[in-house]
């Protein structure tokens, strides 16, 4: 077991997963485009996008570490509105253990703040996806996320 860890170790420093480069079925690739449409529905403030990608159950941390959402809050914060003039998901990796898919990534956003300027935001990102067994067609939701803060390259 830790013969097989060591091996995949490589693989995980250059971004990809030992899930995601033996992904027979491409679960991986589903995970990843559900990823691309939160983003984009963050960015857009699209309540209806921001309900169909989460869990009921979803708890949303933010960077703060003080700040937890549940799936009502979240999209309301977001909803109807552009948060972001730009919104960026790199460094992306992606892990798919049975029904469940873990995805790290760095965020980086030029917020609008309320006030009309542009903040940024440039934080590390983990979420946790769930396959959704009620689906007919396995949807993939959000049913995690946290962040924490990181200094700009």
């Amino acid at each position: 077991m830790l013969l097989a860890g060591m091996a995949a170790a490589p693989l995980l420093a250059a971004g990809a997963g030992p899930a995601q480069a033996a992904d027979e079925n491409g679960e991986a690739r589903r995970v990843e485009a559900q990823v691309e449409a939160l983003r984009v529905a963050i960015q857009a403030g699209d309540a209806r996008a921001l309900d169909a990608l989460t869990h009921p159950q979803l708890s949303y941390g933010h960077s703060s570490g003080r700040k937890i959402e549940t799936k009502t809050a979240f999209i309301a914060a977001l909803s109807g509105k552009t948060n972001y003039r730009t919104l960026t998901f790199s460094e992306q990796w992606v892990q798919v253990v049975g029904d469940t898919a873990m995805v790290r990534h760095v965020w980086d956003g030029a917020d609008i703040l309320p006030n009309g300027e542009t903040g940024r935001s440039y934080i590390a990102v983990l979420q946790v996806w769930l396959r959704d067994g009620g689906a007919t067609d396995g949807t993939w939701r959000l049913l995690a996320r946290q962040s924490c803060p990181l200094k700009p390259a």
